[in-house]
């Protein structure tokens, strides 16, 4: 199983000390770093700040929004990235959820798969450059019907360097998870668990089993952000990831419509997520966060002494996962690597 280092995204500002964090990435030998965006900043541009400063390390958007840019500037953005860093680009998408996709953008949300296969079918054709690209579709015309008239298919300038550059997509319903491995070449799960594998794998074989699918399950990326904390105290360690897990059960998203929230549910973890949502919703997020009990975090972490980590890690392996993509500055991610390969 390869390690991944997962920058995220910047709270007030930027990240403290993660130039440093990238080098020791790729220092310890780590095979990619991501970057990710809400509605702050950017995940293209700390990426481009990333890869100006390794010349080894994978270069991955975990994730690109993609109601915030169409798909053929996403595709025109990637063709760039790629060739600055040498081919180590690879181009994670997602929907997000209606809250960021009509609030800050302003775009619709309703029918995201349907959306999602038709960007990225507009990005192959980009990153092909075969032709002028057109496409004629629910969501996407080119060109646009009803403008002006005087729009024109057109090729990209710039020869890309790889036709074929990844392109992996964030998921966390069985729907999506199974379009990812039609259309894509990697998934990018959130809150993963190796409780969840059997689940999470019905719906990739489904994805596989449809015509005119991309991969198998033999080649065929899922890099998953999995928090590894080592530390002798494990109800500690916890307690430092279970905010993060009530702002994303409780406040990513409405009480109707919250994908992570569904999630938990779907672990075992139904009654729980609900009263976490409930608090949180109510503004009282100190007691959503004591609401979540360790047996949660353990659920979908690394968490403790490094002989604790070592002994859960095979229920790791045995997954569909292949990457686990850690978070933390630089020497976190040190001990982290050194209990996981030890």
């Amino acid at each position: 199983m390869k390690l991944g280092f997962h920058l995220g995204y910047w709270g007030s500002g930027p990240i403290p000390g993660a130039q440093e964090a990238v080098l020791e990435a790729e220092r310890l030998g780590f095979d990619s770093v991501w970057s990710a965006e809400a509605y702050g900043s950017d995940a293209f541009t700390p990426l481009a700040w990333a890869g100006a400063a390794t010349s080894r390390i994978k270069l991955g958007t975990n994730i690109v929004q993609m109601s915030a840019r169409t798909p053929t500037a996403t595709a025109m953005t990637a063709m760039t990235m790629d060739h600055l860093s040498g081919g180590r680009f690879v181009l994670g998408l997602g929907a997000s959820g209606p809250q960021v996709v009509e609030g800050w953008y302003g775009q619709p949300y309703p029918k995201p798969l349907a959306r999602t296969r038709e960007y990225v079918e507009v990005v192959r054709k980009v990153l092909a450059r075969e032709e002028p690209v057109t496409h004629d579709g629910q969501f996407f015309q080119l060109p646009l019907q009803g403008g002006t008239g005087l729009g024109k298919p057109l090729k990209p300038t710039v020869h890309p360097l790889r036709a074929d550059l990844p392109i992996y997509l964030a998921a966390e319903g069985p729907k999506n998870v199974a379009l990812a491995a039609e259309i894509c070449d990697g998934w990018l799960p959130l809150f993963f668990s190796p409780k969840s594998d059997a689940f999470y794998r019905g719906a990739l074989e489904e994805g596989f089993a449809r015509p005119g699918a991309r991969r198998s399950l033999a080649d065929f990326e899922v890099a998953a952000s999995v928090p590894v904390i080592v530390h002798d105290d494990v109800e500690e360690a916890a307690s430092w990831i279970k905010p993060a897990l009530a702002l994303y059960i409780g406040g990513m998203g409405a009480k109707s419509v919250n994908f992570h929230h569904d999630v938990f549910a779907r672990l075992g973890y139904a009654d729980v997520a609900d009263q976490v949502q409930e608090l949180y919703l109510q503004g009282r997020k100190e007691d959503a966060v004591a609401a979540i009990p360790t047996s949660l975090v353990e659920d979908t972490s690394l968490i403790g002494p490094p002989e604790k980590i070592r002994a859960e890690l095979p229920a790791w392996e045995a997954t569909v996962v292949t990457t686990l993509l850690l978070r933390g500055d630089a020497g976190s991610l040190a001990k982290a690597a050194e209990a996981l390969v030890s």
